[in-house]
């Protein structure tokens, strides 16, 4: 058998001549090198430009995002250019296809960080609503925080935090109180059906007038909503202004003058009647049945009804916390 020879000369000359290619062409990699650092420097030069901040102004999110595209952008342009000096064009086609797949497995595997990103960054853009504003969304109450790239911060009603991806809150529906500050209020309360509706409408109707937080306009009403087994149903309502007057505070003290009201004018409230079929011989109560009690005459003075503060400070401490990343702005057009 022939023995194999292995010939080192073609080797050592193969690398010698991949040497001098490279030495050959270093001019043009430095000149490529340039070229992306001027690109990278004229994009940051750009970015700091207050022409980008006037088109964002209002919004610190937007701003930022304007930036580091503007750098970016300038920078790939920088890149491409590099590429051309070098004669590698070639290559950005390669490149372009391994990033666009790269992009699509990356899109399934952050599909839900990519939608509430994208839902923060048009929710800054519809401020569809502002700071410690109270809002219902998707069935949860709250204090708005604060707005960030990824969740919506909520304070409930009993001080917890509740965050919620931009994601539910953009395609969610959102009710609003603090919108309007008029918010109407409502409560039932049953009489005897031989009793003086209409009188008892006008007595409920003049109570409420009288009240502190109680709006003059649009002006309390009543009438009857429904007819039940043991009594009929008046209906009563007020429009508070949240500003100036606790929603809860003022409603609760609207019942309770209102009961007041129609029991000083003898109006009879009937409590649901209900009968008992007994087949064991019951003992005979001590005593009969008391009467239906009138309920007690209103007192001269009134609950305190101001709008209640419990939140504030601590709705304070948190949007200091989150002021940096809060893309809220109350002095923004809202929706």
């Amino acid at each position: 058998m022939e023995s194999v020879h292995f010939d080192i000369d073609a080797v050592i000359q193969r690398l010698l001549d991949e040497a001098y290619g490279l030495l050959s062409a270093l001019p043009l990699l430095l000149l490529a090198l340039l070229v992306v650092w001027l690109a990278w420097l004229v994009g940051r030069w750009l970015s700091q430009r207050t022409l980008l901040e006037r088109l964002a102004k209002r919004n610190p999110f937007l701003r930022e995002l304007a930036r580091t595209t503007a750098q970016w952008a300038v920078t790939s342009v920088g890149v491409l250019v590099a590429l051309e000096i070098m004669d590698a064009t070639s290559l950005v086609g390669a490149v372009l296809g391994t990033a666009g797949v790269l992009g699509v497995a990356l899109g399934f595997a952050f599909k839900e960080t990519l939608e509430n990103y994208l839902a923060g960054i048009l929710m800054s853009l519809r401020q569809p609503f502002a700071p410690r504003d109270h809002v219902v969304i998707d069935g949860n109450e709250g204090l708005v925080i604060a707005l960030t790239s990824r969740a919506t911060i909520l304070m409930t009603p009993d001080g917890n935090h509740l965050r919620l991806p931009n994601a539910l809150v953009f395609r969610s529906v959102t009710l609003n109180y603090t919108r309007n500050p008029s918010r109407r209020f409502e409560f039932d309360v049953g009489l005897g059906g031989d009793q003086d509706l209409l009188l008892a409408q006008q007595l409920g109707i003049d109570r409420l007038r009288q009240l502190e937080g109680v709006m003059p306009s649009p002006p309390p009403r009543a009438f009857i909503s429904a007819l039940g087994d043991s009594n009929v149903q008046v209906r009563y309502h007020g429009w508070v202004d949240q500003r100036s007057h606790d929603f809860l505070m003022v409603k609760s003290e609207a019942m309770r003058q209102v009961t007041a009201a129609l029991g000083e004018a003898g109006m009879d409230m009937p409590e649901p009647i209900y009968r008992l079929h007994v087949h064991e011989q019951a003992q005979p109560p001590a005593e009969a049945a008391a009467p239906n009690r009138k309920p007690p005459p209103a007192t001269a003075a009134q609950a305190d009804t101001r709008v209640i503060t419990d939140l504030v400070e601590q709705i304070d401490q948190e949007q200091r916390a989150h002021d940096a990343e809060d893309l809220l702005d109350p002095t923004a057009p809202k929706e």
